[in-house]
Formats: structure tokens, sequence, C-alpha cells
């Protein structure tokens, strides 16, 4: 299985004539905040895969197209506070949002935060039971706490986070918000069992076919795409 997980900007390699033949393996997309609406959308009708997501904190209540407002995207399944199992048996879920530095839209203290993610803890105690495990995929717009974060209060991770992927280890924690423009800044961090991904612009990531169908996912391909990334600049 091959996701496309995207965040924070618009690229002509994505949206643009060329995105089926750049992207046509792509199984899932994943999109991780701060893109418009009509951005996912035409990842979702040119590539024909589901497109789970989160909203950012540049992100508007609502939209405004040639169709009216819109306060989601059309085809899109918002993963804010919920828990979902794809075709493919992946577990996945989601916190909106980013650490609260003024008033707009999608923002929330440390302790509101904590009440986001506590609010999963049943659904993903449950799936344990059920399958065996917790959690596969964890999507989010801001880093956990201390990883792959930065000092000033718009840009630190959140501390719920940092305990959701400790207690129960999804395989994979994708994020944004922290934007990347040189190619030394971090972009993939291991917290244990867990690959930290930051997939600012894009991230092509491959699971392993075999392992899905036993229950672990085994990353085949967790390069960082910078060299296309910075040619889109």
């Amino acid at each position: 299985m091959k996701i496309l997980a995207v965040s924070d900007i618009e690229l002509p390699l994505i949206y643009g004539p060329n995105i089926r033949e750049r992207f046509h393996d792509v199984d899932l997309a994943i999109g991780c905040g701060d893109l418009p609406y009509y951005y996912l959308e035409y990842i979702i009708s040119m590539l024909d895969v589901p497109l789970y997501y989160v909203r950012g904190n540049h992100a508007h209540k609502t939209e405004v197209t040639c169709f009216g407002e819109r306060k989601y995207p059309w085809g899109a399944d918002d993963l804010h506070r919920r828990v979902r199992q794809n075709a493919s048996n992946l577990i996945m879920a989601g916190i909106q949002g980013c650490q609260r530095y003024n008033t707009g839209p999608y923002q929330y203290t440390q302790g509101q935060m904590w009440a986001l993610v506590l609010s999963l803890v049943p659904k993903l105690m449950l799936n344990k039971l059920v399958h065996g495990r917790f959690l596969d995929i964890f999507v989010t717009h801001a880093p956990p706490w201390q990883l792959q974060d930065m000092e000033d209060l718009p840009h630190q991770g959140i501390k719920a986070f940092r305990w959701l992927d400790k207690v129960f280890q999804p395989a994979l924690h994708l994020h944004g918000h922290i934007h990347i423009y040189r190619q030394v800044s971090p972009v993939q961090t291991m917290f244990g069992s867990t690959r930290m991904i930051n997939v600012f612009g894009f991230r092509e990531i491959t699971l392993d076919d075999h392992s899905l169908a036993r229950g672990k996912f085994k990353i085949l391909t967790p390069e960082y795409k910078s060299t296309e990334l910075l040619k889109q600049k």
C-alpha cells in the first residue's frame, strides 16, 4: 500500500495535470492540515482514492466556491476526534489544530488538547480488544511536544500527542505545521516504536502488503522527497 500525505502548501506537482502520472500507484491520501478544500478534492477526483484529513490552524470555518459556501471538502473523511478503519485494515485517528496563540480558529490550549486526545481513548481500548492493536496511524496538524516542534508558541508541540504516541504506540504519526525550508531540518523521528513524519508539502509512504495482512505495518519507503519539493518553490 502506498500513502500520499500532504500538508501546509499547495504544489504544482500535485495540483496540476501530471498528478495521475506521478502518483498513479497511490492507494490512500491523508491531509495533515492547512490546505484548501479544493486541493484535497482535486487529489480525490484525480487519483480516485479515499482521503482522510484534519484541519490546520490556518483553515477557515467555511470556504467560498463557485458552488457556494462549504464547511468540509467533498468526498473526504474528517478524522478529528474520530477513529476510522479503512478497507485495508488500517486504523486511523486524528486531532486538528495547534497550540493556541491568538483568537484564530482551530487553536487549543494544552489542556484542551488533553481533553481531545482523551476522548479517543475508549475507542482505542476497544480496538485493542477487537483487533489486537490500538492504532496504526495518528494524524495531526501540530507535532508532539519536543519532537520535531519549535520553541515559539505557535509551533510548540502538543504534550497530549506525545503521551498518546508513548502509550498507544501507533506505527505512524503524520503531522504538518512545521515548515521545512532546509534539507538539514528533521523530518522524521523514531519515538519508541512510532515513526513520526513531518509531511510538509508531501510525502510518499509505502507499507508492506504482507505485513498489512498480519496487522503489522512495516514502512518500506520513508525517504523525504526534499529534491522534488524544493523544485516546486
